[in-house]
């Protein structure tokens, strides 16, 4: 079988296309249903099969989160049957559909975990903001980085004193997440970047500031709330955000439990980072994307590239090697 890693993407990754991505007879669907009427929300069922994507609530954490979720569980199930997964990391909020897929927690507290996280999520972190998030791109058109665009956002980053911070790292791209001054703030002063046909600095919608220290009492809330999870070392070795390895013989779960749910929240998530150790570590033939979307595909791509992953040094040598016979991304929505 081949040797793969596995790259779940976080809560935005939920979009339009992903309509009607959840088989309403499927187990995990129907226990999601029912695991919704305890926070009194609507059901994932329901959602998911809406005539038309409706962003006021299908992007809403409390909804986008979980929907996310339960499509990246679903492919991970379809993935063990075909391939030998050797290692698995996440993207922010992937890495609680990481803990489900390796086994590191059930589904009933995976799901828990994930519907709890995105309701505090919604919590204000000062009077009643709930802050935001900026997407930054560090390399051009080529995937080269350019060290000019990393130094201008450290130094304006640094300037904003405790109203934002470097929140997640996806290696070509930085996300900045902070208060909404400080986030404004953020996004007069970068210079701005045109790639293809987007322009950064890129303010996505309903996204709030996550893993930055404004969320310590969002962390305190999590900690409380979710104390009555069963955690347990996961089947296969999960990379997390700091690069540290979660592996089946040397897990202690309740390590694994605190820094998911009182570290995570406040600290930068490096997903560039966990994707490097994977592939350093484990030397996988192909890396999995599973849904909803392919937001990773891109990101993912040019981490390959800057690793010179199998010898795809550059963008030209990544895409003939995307279209010969032995790819080495591939994804499951595609």
């Amino acid at each position: 079988m081949t040797r793969a890693a596995v790259a779940f993407p976080a809560r935005g990754s939920y979009g339009p296309a992903s309509l009607g991505s959840l088989p309403t007879a499927h187990p995990w669907v129907r226990r999601a249903d029912q695991l919704r009427l305890d926070y009194d929300l609507p059901a994932l069922s329901v959602l998911d099969g809406a005539g038309r994507f409706d962003p006021a609530v299908h992007l809403r954490s409390a909804n986008a989160s979980p929907l996310a979720f339960v499509c990246g569980l679903l492919d991970a199930e379809r993935i063990a049957g075909d391939h030998e997964v050797v290692v698995v990391i996440g993207s922010s909020g992937g890495w609680y559909t990481a803990l489900a897929a390796s086994g590191a927690l059930e589904f009933d507290d995976a799901f828990r975990l994930v519907q709890t996280m995105a309701v505090l999520a919604e919590d204000a972190i000062v009077d009643e903001d709930r802050g935001g998030q900026l997407i930054y791109a560090l390399t051009d058109d080529e995937w080269q980085v350019d060290p000019a665009r990393t130094n201008a956002v450290d130094a304006i980053v640094a300037g904003q004193e405790d109203g934002a911070h470097r929140s997640i790292e996806l290696g070509a791209f930085t996300v900045i997440s902070g208060t909404a001054t400080g986030i404004t703030n953020v996004a007069e002063k970068l210079p701005p970047v045109e790639i293809g046909s987007l322009r950064f600095p890129l303010r996505p919608v309903m996204q709030e500031a996550w893993h930055t220290p404004l969320r310590a009492a969002t962390a305190a809330r999590a900690a409380e709330r979710l104390s009555g999870l069963t955690w347990s070392a996961p089947n296969v070795t999960l990379v997390d955000g700091r690069g540290a390895r979660f592996t089946p013989w040397s897990t202690d779960p309740a390590e694994l439990a605190h820094h998911t749910i009182s570290e995570q929240p406040m600290s930068t998530y490096d997903f560039a980072l966990s994707l490097r150790v994977a592939l350093r570590e484990y030397a996988p033939e192909v890396i999995l994307l599973p849904g909803p979307g392919a937001s990773l595909g891109e990101v993912c791509a040019q981490a390959i590239v800057a690793e010179g992953y199998r010898d795809n040094r550059s963008r030209v040598e990544l895409e003939a090697t995307q279209a010969s016979a032995t790819p080495v991304l591939l994804s499951v929505r595609r």
